[in-house]
């Protein structure tokens, strides 16, 4: 638990980096651990298990990547509970059993320290497994919709469950206008419902001179590049930028195309996109750099010429920020919160969904126009973290000085004497086992 003074979170996702897993909700962290200097928290992330997935890991070597009980990340305090979760069958009980799983360890950090409130990222299963926890501890709960609610809400049965979870959340935060607007159509009252959007760290994303960039990545000076940024996996749509490159080098013929990412939770389609290439005859104009850490990606971010990224769904690509940050360009498609994010014709293009005639035009468009990087540069850096991050901290607060409806006391003032004693002493990681 951090150091800090003010209401206690504790951050309930299945997605945290581990590890095992260290690209793993990344965007999470960079978001909360921001939080954390603020406001004292500390993260659960309950983990799916299944007796038999050690063998899946055989032949899918991603699959639910171990995670430890216990890791301190930055000073803060990471638990890593188990969860009862059969692969593909069942995914509607998810919740109910996460939330079984994360109780005991909430049980023994509320009486370690006290817990103000259960902050939820994901409407399910995390916020429907959020909400069941906060009416059996009887604390209030958040829930910040981050993408995947709009492809789960067409699922009739999880719908409902969303819909439950949402209007029994303290508040709703959304990263984006378009999934606040879900969280209203499925009957969350508007005036419980914010739009949180993300920031991008400025220091970090910084552009590195063209030149010294390809010359680190040993690509030629004078071509045109285009880049992507994400996990391996269908949604993002690598391939689908695959299947006009060889139409776009019959206009660039010395084209690159760097693709950055590597395998995810969510699956891996490394050896398929590298097939396409070679299919296709462009292997020799793809790059595959694979997965890189935050701190690494300013270099090909500003070896390239254009961010693209030909995605299914998005809530808020915080890499549409990070390639801005590099004076970037980006093209992509007019999904979730893209049209958000990439908000004027000064920053990108936005193209039908399943277009490639209009992805392929964008791009050769964007190829030959002379944008103004630093502009580019300067609106990512009017969306920094630290006024998104106050804004969150001020609704934590405020959230926290509202009257608790169902108890007489704020929640976790019977171990706020516990929480005081700890806040003078070196803290002790509290065992799962």
């Amino acid at each position: 638990m951090a150091q800090t003074d003010g209401p206690r979170l504790v951050v309930l996702s299945t997605l945290f980096p581990h590890a095992g897993a260290p690209g793993s909700g990344l965007f999470i962290r960079e978001r909360m651990f921001r939080v954390g200097k603020q406001l004292p928290l500390v993260v659960v992330s309950p983990q799916p298990w299944f007796p038999l997935q050690g063998l899946i890991r055989k032949w899918r070597p991603h699959f639910r990547a171990a995670a430890p009980k216990h890791e301190v990340q930055q000073g803060i305090d990471v638990y890593y509970p188990r969860f009862f979760s059969v692969p593909g069958m069942f995914k509607s009980r998810d919740g109910f059993f996460m939330a079984l799983g994360a109780l005991p360890m909430l049980l023994r950090l509320r009486r370690r320290f006290g817990l103000d409130l259960i902050d939820a990222h994901f409407a399910f299963p995390d916020g429907y497994a959020a909400t069941l926890l906060g009416k059996w501890l009887r604390m209030p709960v958040t829930i910040t919709l981050r993408g995947t609610e709009p492809r789960l809400a067409r699922d009739p049965r999880r719908r409902r469950l969303i819909a439950s979870a949402l209007k029994r959340a303290r508040a709703v935060f959304a990263v984006s206008r378009s999934l606040r607007e879900l969280a209203i159509e499925l009957g969350t009252p508007e005036a419980k419902t914010r739009v949180m959007p993300n920031g991008v760290d400025t220091d970090k994303f910084t552009p590195v001179p063209k030149d010294q960039a390809r010359k680190q990545l040993n690509l030629p000076t004078k071509v045109p590049v285009l880049i992507s940024v994400g996990a391996l996996v269908e949604r993002k749509g690598f391939h689908r930028v695959l299947e006009i490159l060889p139409a776009l080098r019959g206009r660039f013929p010395h084209l690159h195309y760097l693709i950055v990412g590597g395998p995810s939770p969510e699956g891996d389609w490394s050896a398929r996109l590298h097939e396409q290439a070679q299919a296709l005859g462009v292997g020799d104009a793809v790059r595959f750099v694979g997965a890189l850490p935050p701190d690494e990606l300013k270099v090909p971010l500003s070896a390239a010429d254009v961010f693209v990224l030909s995605t299914r769904n998005e809530g808020w690509a915080n890499v549409f920020l990070e390639a801005m940050a590099c004076g970037l360009p980006v093209v992509t498609t007019d999904v979730g919160g893209n049209r958000e994010v990439v908000s004027r014709s000064e920053l990108g293009m936005i193209v039908p969904f399943a277009d490639p005639d209009s992805l392929q035009a964008a791009l050769a468009e964007a190829l030959t126009k002379s944008w103004d990087r630093p502009a580019i540069r300067t609106h990512a850096e009017h969306s920094g973290w630290d006024g998104r991050v106050a804004a969150l901290v001020e609704q934590f607060r405020s959230l926290l000085a509202m009257p608790w409806e169902r108890a007489g006391e704020r929640p976790g003032t019977a171990s706020n004497k516990a929480w005081a004693e700890k806040k003078s002493g070196a803290q002790r990681p509290i065992s799962d086992r």
